[in-house]
């Protein structure tokens, strides 16, 4: 009997290695992290209007649980949706859409350019509004049952009787309203603002008159055509920005005194009262240093007061907007980085501080729900690393951690505010989903996903911290080594790198928060790692702006001490180092490379920023001012002059037609090569924008592969 248990123990032992040397292909990397090989989850998870059930999807049909209990029901399915359709003559679905709960009984959602509204328990469409094929920028006022939209350079309503309405009929196409501003920036990400009653749509209009037209060249056509975007350079003229009120009662627009008369200023965070009695509005100099928080009386458009200013010497960044308390305009929530973090501080209307809410050496990174009472927000409060959910109690200052497990957490609140659902994973643990009561209560966990890389051979990944640069400041860090490591060896190494803000690549997540192409090619014998260096997010103003008029210059720094740190670990061969990046990390990737060329040996570069007088206005003079401010800044860090330094092996990849860093950057750096003799590589992806993306991503990174596999391996 124990030879036999001994046998069996043998033969699972041997099943299980054999089940753990699965390598993984390139499609595996780029395209199965997001499908086979993900963690189990819900898809569509939602909760049902007031309600403590949720519902989640297939193609096929809707179920739904309780908090309480895990056993599933269904609750409607796509062959009943389809007979709800044809009821109204309408075209039936192949799959069920992705839709959202309006209450326990209305889901609405889009067919084609159809929106519409169906009650499930009378099985009927409640609403039924066709939009224009045209149609872009759509934003929906469920009470109302009305859709603002652009069409070109115009804003549009439409109503639940299909009655359009022009709120706007410029024939100037450099006239446009209703769409995004300031390039995306300051948290702005759309153009169209509805009052909360669905009474007056408040909208952005941008005069790109004076912005120079910037050619992208299409080739899909018989004859190339040429398509013209806005892009003002750094220094050059930029849009000029407007907000314009439309009320439905009086059929007219006003527009934001004095906004229209002053150009190139920035109206970020637009945020209506409560009562829909007046807009406030960040203005932001140019310059990015100067932000007066203002109010406007909605019903002429004048100034009403400038609540505070905040002044930096670098510069001032809003990002968003206010929040009031209890659906009422008597007091509101600001977020800022004043105090040099993002904290959340209670002001009343008129704009005097009643307490900071948050406080610390950390930064609040999303606010998630607030009641009359308390502020619920995710933060880096435990670590830098890990995102985990806080209630602060808005008279006492309590605050209360209200996710345990040590990782990242994202969670979604019910209508009710009794129950969150946590979403979590860490670097041991593929994704939890669990329903928690506001008390931090776990009520049961509805998915405990086993490692959908179980049959792989992963390399060890770890997660650490070095010093910066400035031999103060914690950096952490990512390290995949080798599959089979020997610690007799030397290996190649991959220094992957973005470097620039708004970003963070390092985080106690499953895989550490890395790509599978990092572990795809750590089992081909390279070592990975990944440092974010001073400049990246979540680490608090200091930390970020540091980069300020000279980018790149103290990134460069960190990581070639996250360079030293490998060299110490002694089984990493200091002659075949490599570097990757795209975009902020393009522009990183050149600059290691042409700066340390005796340290670099073969670098990958995406879609590079290769001069900061080539980037656009609001991002760049953000971090570089203006060329005429800051020259000195403009000419150290530009990498045209250094094309001569280039030593080691350098790719360069460009989308062709890239609205963001336009293909001019990394085409001027080829000039420079050719002038002085330099040998560079290059590839261009004829029809992609700023990335490659879908089904041809697997031919960008077997390029990046095989670029590395040719001269570093």
């Amino acid at each position: 009997m124990k030879q036999l248990l001994s046998l069996l123990i043998l033969l699972q032992l041997s099943f299980l290695g054999l089940a753990q040397d699965k390598m993984l292909t390139m499609s595996d990397a780029i395209v199965g992290q997001w499908r086979n090989l993900a963690p189990e989850s819900f898809h569509n998870l939602q909760w049902r209007g007031n309600s403590n059930q949720f519902t989640f999807q297939d193609y096929y049909k809707v179920y739904q649980q309780s908090a309480k209990k895990a056993d599933s029901v269904v609750v409607f399915t796509l062959s009943e949706l389809n007979g709800i359709l044809r009821t109204k003559a309408l075209d039936t679905l192949a799959y069920l859409p992705g839709f959202t709960w309006y209450n326990e009984n209305e889901f609405h959602f889009y067919s084609k350019n159809t929106w519409l509204v169906v009650q499930l328990k009378e099985k009927q469409i409640l609403t039924q509004i066709t939009l224009p094929e045209a149609a872009e920028n759509k934003e929906i006022h469920y009470e109302s049952k009305q859709i603002a939209y652009t069409i070109d350079n115009n804003l549009y309503v439409i109503d639940a009787a299909n009655n359009p309405l022009a709120i706007t009929a410029s024939v100037n196409k450099n006239i446009v309203s209703g769409q995004s501003v300031s390039r995306n920036e300051f948290g702005i990400n759309g153009g169209i603002f509805w009052s909360p009653n669905g009474n007056k749509l408040a909208y952005y209009q941008k005069d790109e008159s004076k912005v120079k037209d910037y050619p992208l060249v299409d080739i899909t056509a018989r004859e190339a055509e040429v398509n013209f975007i806005k892009y003002p350079m750094a220094g050059m003229a930029s849009e000029h920005i407007s907000v314009g009120v439309y009320d439905f009662t009086t059929k007219q627009t006003q527009f934001i005194e004095n906004l229209d008369t002053v150009s190139e200023k920035y109206l970020t965070n637009l945020t209506w009262t409560p009562d829909e009695q007046y807009i406030y509005l960040q203005v932001l100099n140019r310059g990015q240093n100067h932000m007066k928080l203002n109010r406007y009386a909605v019903a002429d458009g004048s100034l009403d007061k400038t609540l505070f200013e905040e002044k930096h010497e670098k510069y001032v960044e809003p990002y968003h907007p206010l929040l009031f308390i209890d659906n009422k305009p008597d007091r509101f929530i600001y977020q800022s980085r004043n105090q040099g973090y993002n904290h959340a501080y209670l002001y009343s209307a008129d704009g005097q501080l009643i307490k900071p809410v948050t406080q610390g050496d950390w930064e609040i990174t999303d606010v998630v729900y607030l009641d009359k009472n308390s502020l619920y927000y995710m933060a880096t409060k435990e670590s830098p690393i890990e995102r985990h959910l806080y209630k602060t109690d808005l008279k006492n200052g309590k605050t209360i951690k209200l996710t345990q497990v040590q990782g990242t957490h994202s969670v979604l609140f019910n209508a009710g505010a009794e129950l969150f659902i946590d979403t979590w994973s860490n670097i041991k643990t593929p994704k939890v989903i669990d329903i928690v009561s506001l008390k931090g209560t776990k009520v049961r966990t509805i998915i405990k996903s086993a490692n959908p890389l179980v049959a792989y051979k992963l390399p060890e990944m770890k997660i650490g911290s070095l010093k910066a640069a400035d031999g103060v400041t914690d950096l952490y860090y990512r390290i995949i080594k080798p599959a089979d490591f020997d610690s007799t060896r030397k290996y190649p190494a991959i220094v992957y790198v973005y470097g620039g803000p708004h970003a963070q690549l390092v985080n106690n997540r499953w895989l550490g928060g890395a790509r599978l192409w990092e572990y795809y090619m750590a089992q081909n014998g390279y070592v990975l790692f990944i440092l974010d260096n001073r400049g990246s997010a979540n680490r608090g103003l200091e930390f970020e702006n540091v980069i300020h008029r000279q980018c790149g210059v103290n990134e460069m720094k960190d990581q070639l001490k996250g360079i030293k740190h490998l060299e110490s670990l002694g089984f990493v061969d200091m002659n075949r180092i490599g570097v990757h990046g795209w975009s902020y990390g393009g522009f990183m990737t050149t600059s290691l490379m042409v700066n340390y060329p005796d340290v670099f040996k073969v670098g990958v570069a995406g879609g590079p920023v290769i001069d900061w007088k080539y980037y656009e206005v609001m991002y760049g003079e953000r971090y570089m001012d203006s060329p005429d401010e800051n020259p000195e800044g403009y000419m150290f860090t530009s990498l045209l002059p250094r094309a001569k330094d280039l030593k080691g092996k350098l790719l360069i990849i460009h989308g062709g037609v890239d609205p963001t860093v336009v293909w001019q950057h990394s085409q001027l750096f080829l000039s420079e090569c050719i002038k002085n003799q330099v040998p560079v590589d290059y590839f261009v992806y004829p029809e992609a924008e700023h990335n490659v993306r879908g089904i041809d991503r697997i031919h960008l990174m077997q390029k990046v592969t095989n670029y590395f596999d040719d001269y570093l391996k």
